[in-house]
């Protein structure tokens, strides 16, 4: 075999085992972006299983909110229908979460609602599964980082457009949710 054809043998080899990385590369950071989602979601289950059991503890004392606690019921049953793309639930869950900010600022009014057993326990329990979805949305947007990063730059961008991914969407909170509850507002 002569020097030419061993050069090139050994060439195409190389090119091949530099494509094996990179497409291994988007593959392992498209599959860490739907684990890190994953995680999300199962955090954002747990909530919407304690739902019903706060929207049951707070209807005793909270007459004159029922559109809050409408709004509440109506978003869950729109989440855990399973159809919801990864935008919905993210859209979703904005909406959840200021209608539970909504929910425990409104109970500031309710002395007996403050002073019940079962709410102080599903405010912890609530409180506590903010925190674990916080945690899991920072893991979800530092994989989406790490992805986006391959579908940008090079060599990984050319394999990340032959493979057809685009860059993703991070997990933000959005503009209403960033601004203080308006409790006088929500009993007009």
């Amino acid at each position: 075999m002569n020097t030419i054809t061993l050069l090139t043998i050994v060439c195409v080899g190389l090119v091949l085992l530099a494509g094996i990385v990179l497409f291994n590369t988007m593959v392992g950071r498209k599959n860490r972006v739907q684990f890190a989602f994953s995680g999300i979601d199962t955090q954002l289950k747990k909530r919407f299983d304690l739902i019903p059991n706060l929207i049951a503890t707070v209807e005793r004392y909270m007459q004159h909110e029922q559109q809050v606690l409408q709004q509440l019921t109506s978003l869950r049953s729109q989440a855990v229908r399973g159809t919801a793309t990864t935008d919905d639930l993210v859209q979703m869950d904005n909406q959840l979460t200021s209608a539970l900010r909504s929910v425990f600022a409104l109970s500031e009014n309710y002395p007996q609602l403050r002073a019940s057993e079962n709410f102080i326990q599903l405010q912890g329990a609530l409180n506590e599964t903010e925190e674990q979805i916080a945690a899991a949305r920072r893991a979800y947007n530092a994989a989406v980082t790490d992805y986006n990063n391959c579908c940008e730059m090079f060599p990984l961008n050319v394999v990340a457009r032959i493979m057809g991914y685009r860059t993703k969407l991070w997990f933000e909170i959005s503009e209403a949710e960033r601004q203080n509850v308006n409790v006088k507002g929500l009993w007009s």
